[in-house]
């Protein structure tokens, strides 16, 4: 999480590789005890709060629902300058199926 607050310097599909915790959590979660839960979820509502702070939702994609975290990209990007190679997506991001949100920051 915090890496991603601070500016997420890996690739798109590494991103997906990096949600794998919270689509496992997401898997257990309903076979926990309800106890546990309770005592938890203030924890990982805290923590799904600051990952939509930082992050931005894929256009036409619902912001609620199953798996909602999958369809949302770094609000920051942290590149080495020679990856820049236009003004849109750095390389690793290219395969975005829609344009760089203007409210995401691209830094070298």
């Amino acid at each position: 999480m915090d890496e991603v607050e601070e500016g997420y310097s890996w690739c798109a599909p590494e991103l997906s590789h990096d949600l794998w915790c919270r689509n496992a959590l997401a898997g257990v979660w309903p076979l926990l005890p309800s106890r546990v839960r309770a005592i938890r979820q203030p924890e990982l509502d805290g923590i799904d709060v600051r990952y939509r702070s930082a992050t931005i939702p894929w256009p036409d994609r619902p912001e609620e629902g199953a798996r909602w975290w999958t369809w949302r990209v770094p609000r920051r990007l942290e590149i080495e300058a020679a990856e820049q190679r236009d003004p849109d997506w750095p390389l690793g991001w290219e395969m975005m199926p829609f344009p760089r949100p203007a409210s995401m920051e691209v830094v070298t």
